[in-house]
């Protein structure tokens, strides 16, 4: 693996500028109403859909839903032993070898935003089976510390920090689409690197997406493999003011930007080399999508209504205003918090092992106002879902 090669005892990093790494925009820290017993999000449908929304089965919707926070994944005590004790995302895959593989985003040594070393992405391995006792780490990539995944220096002239989207294992290989940021929520350029070693060395593939893709809707994906031999991508911007766009790529030209096919409206009907047409609507942060169980999961952070949503789809191409939605973690006020109310939260990944019945979360949480907590927790639903 390319890592600083600077001991692990005081490695030189650039200051950490707040200005360029400040979330505030991205979280909401003054709340409004939120409606904490509310089950349905917003229904407002895409342009060209040719139909209305329709409310999300309704007998399903109306089920019990029990959400338990199972743990905090980081923090003092937690990953103190990996040098990061602040740390967000959280971005989990299965392994080729078995393991899981969490993929974090901007780290700090200390537990406080900007305190200490600076790296990102890193990320864990952990050999937990049972995901009710919650997640612990075997181990980091890059040894005793959890080393950045590859070299580069932060606050360069191009770029301040490289942001991981998602990651896919496809066969020996897992693939990791990140956003390089020049302050958050000004993306670069996008890219796709590679590991064949179930994540300890990683390795640039070439692919690198313009910013400006899609009018900007391809920068923050997220992908699934399906059993077709497609991989299935939902996409959005990393402002968290646009809706969602989907493509479709063959698993094995992951890399070539010119096999993702694009799903859209036209005509009066939907179909694949079609331009790209938004599939959901809203204000739309960090995604998920997995198939599992026998169905699509799709989870993402609702910047719109400031809670964590996901929706059960039979195939990615489902018309996702008729799915089964639900609320799975509202946002709340600082000391107003419960397992099913979060404050600034952000994130919501869905982890391996997971079920449709026991649905298992990586959650974010950052006080942009102290800096600290700055870190990511597991929350377990029950009753999402059938």
């Amino acid at each position: 693996m390319h890592v600083d090669d600077e001991s692990n005892d005081g490695p030189s990093r650039p200051a950490h500028d707040r200005s360029q790494l400040n979330r505030s925009t991205f979280l909401k820290g003054a709340l409004g109403a939120v409606a904490g017993g509310s089950l349905l999000g917003s229904t407002a449908h895409a342009t060209g859909r040719g139909r209305p929304p329709e409310p999300a089965e309704p007998g399903l919707a109306r089920r019990q839903q029990q959400v338990t926070k199972i743990a905090n994944l980081t923090g003092p005590g937690i990953t103190t032993r990996f040098r990061m004790e602040a740390t967000d995302l959280g971005v989990p895959a299965r392994t080729p070898d078995g393991r899981l593989l969490f993929v974090f985003g901007d780290t700090f040594e200390n537990a406080r935003v900007g305190d200490g070393w600076w790296r990102s992405p890193v990320a864990l391995w952990s050999t937990t089976t049972n995901l009710n006792t919650g997640v612990t780490w075997s181990g980091a990539v890059g040894g005793d510390a959890a080393e950045q995944l590859w070299y580069y220096e932060h606050n360069n002239p191009e770029f301040s920090t490289v942001l991981p989207s998602d990651v896919i294992t496809i066969g020996g290989t897992m693939y990791l689409h990140v956003m390089v940021n020049k302050g958050l929520g000004n993306v670069v350029w996008t890219e796709i690197w590679r590991s064949d070693d179930s994540g300890a060395s990683w390795q640039h593939t070439g692919a690198k997406f313009p910013p400006d893709l899609h009018g900007g809707m391809f920068q923050l994906l997220t992908w699934g493999l399906g059993n077709d031999g497609y991989v299935y991508v939902y996409s959005t911007g990393f402002q968290r003011d646009k809706p969602i766009i989907m493509h479709r790529v063959p698993q094995d030209r992951l890399t070539d930007l010119g096999a993702y096919e694009p799903w859209g409206y036209r005509d009066g009907h939907w179909a694949w080399g079609h331009p790209p047409t938004p599939i959901l609507e809203g204000r739309f942060g960090e995604l998920c999508l997995r198939p599992l169980g026998g169905k699509w999961v799709l989870t993402w952070f609702n910047e719109g209504d400031y809670r964590i949503d996901g929706i059960v789809m039979d195939y990615p191409t489902s018309n996702l205003y008729n799915a089964h939605r639900r609320t799975l973690i509202w946002g709340a006020a600082w000391g107003e918090e419960d397992d099913s109310h979060v404050a600034q939260l952000y994130g919501g990944y869905v982890i391996p092992g997971s079920t449709l019945g026991e649905l298992h979360l990586s959650v974010s949480q950052w006080n942009t106002e102290h800096d600290w907590p700055y870190r990511v927790m597991q929350h377990r639903i029950r009753g999402f879902y059938p």
